[in-house]
């Protein structure tokens, strides 16, 4: 069937959102789907599946983070008119409520809709929205959050309406990690990935290497305005790589080639995808005890209270050195991946797209 996936949020800038619909559109086309992803654009390669540019993106405050979301009316009027001319039989909308292109395509079509909340953490602006987001939120057909967590920030945004939203956890595309062949390193490894911002807990963890008393290197991936006061900090830690921002291909046999993924932030996760691309690359995981990270990793992490320099730390000294431990995490890594497979949440998502459409049409839905 015809189906759009639309994201407000710039597919040429990394981020979580912008990799599940990246993987999902691909992941349809390959159960054989006539697949049109729409969203900003700000140059670089291509999508690999049929696309509409909705224009360049501007940086947009959002829990407690910038988002890439395209904001330029022009682009996302003439966006929404391709769309159109695509024909969906259902539209896939993810941050429904989020402008220009999202809420656009909400409001301005009467396509079968399903939206999908990723959102963590509501903050007074989100809350504000109030009555309106509730007459948004009746215009979609179906909803589906990616975690408890985000179930219940939508919740706060819209009532009770949302209480029934279906959780449907995130995917990974577990074939990029097996064909990955591992990122040379000389000797026990952690890795970082993720924006250098105060959320992200990269200090947290710069502060809990900085006393460790074990051989190891640790690779930060990743850039964001914390990279300058933290290099100043910590640069001069021979052990420590800052590898900037790398592209899919690095960054799958990074995480192949570590031996621990690190993933220390404070709070705002709503899911915590990095923590399953590592599973996916056999690769141990450590993560703050919070709720997005919960989900994301079932009991296939080692969790560490958020902002424990000396927890972390420990958890840190005995995964580099504990064989045993670490390939223990490995093993339920791997089953946990396994388990929220990229093409397993495809399959999943063209039924529902069909019962929308089904309904639609009027047949039994």
């Amino acid at each position: 069937m015809r189906v759009a996936l639309v994201c407000p949020y710039s597919v040429s800038i990394p981020g979580g959102v912008q990799g599940q619909v990246l993987g999902l559109a691909s992941a349809l086309a390959g159960l054989g789907e006539e697949v049109l992803l729409v969203a900003p654009y700000d140059g670089g390669n291509l999508p690999g599946v049929p696309f509409v540019d909705a224009g360049s993106s501007s940086g947009l405050p959002a829990n407690r983070s910038r988002a890439p979301v395209g904001l330029d009316l022009a682009a996302t009027r003439r966006a929404l008119r391709e769309l159109e001319r695509f024909g969906p039989e259902a539209l896939h909308l993810h941050e429904p409520f989020v402008p220009a292109l999202s809420l656009g395509a909400l409001l301005g079509t009467r396509v079968p809709a399903l939206g999908t909340f990723h959102r963590s953490g509501s903050g007074i602006a989100y809350r504000a929205l109030g009555l309106v987001a509730r007459r948004w939120f009746r215009r979609l057909a179906g909803a589906t959050a990616v975690s408890g967590s985000a179930r219940a920030t939508l919740v706060k945004v819209v009532g009770k309406v949302a209480a029934g939203c279906e959780i449907v956890p995130n995917g990974v595309e577990l074939d990029r990690f097996e064909r990955a062949r591992g990122w040379p390193t000389s000797g026990p490894t952690a890795v970082f990935v993720g924006r250098h911002e105060r959320r992200k807990g990269l200090e947290v963890l710069l502060s809990a290497f900085s006393g460790l008393r074990v051989p190891a290197r640790l690779w930060v991936i990743g850039t964001g305005p914390e990279t300058g006061t933290l290099r100043a900090r910590h640069g001069g830690d021979a052990r420590i790589e800052w590898c900037g921002r790398v592209g899919d291909a690095e960054l799958a046999e990074r995480l192949v080639g570590a031996d621990v993924l690190v993933a220390p932030a404070l709070g705002g996760e709503s899911f915590g995808m990095v923590l399953l691309e590592a599973m996916a690359a056999g690769t141990a995981v450590i993560a703050s005890d919070i709720d997005g990270y919960r989900e994301a990793a079932g009991p296939a992490a080692r969790l560490v209270r958020a902002g424990d320099v000396e927890g972390l730390r420990g958890a840190l000294a005995e995964l580099l050195t504990d064989a045993p431990s670490r390939a223990a995490l490995v093993a339920a890594g791997r089953a946990r991946a396994s388990e929220l497979s990229m093409r397993r949440l495809a399959e999943r998502y063209a039924a529902g797209y069909r019962a929308l459409a089904t309904t639609a049409r009027g047949g039994p839905g």
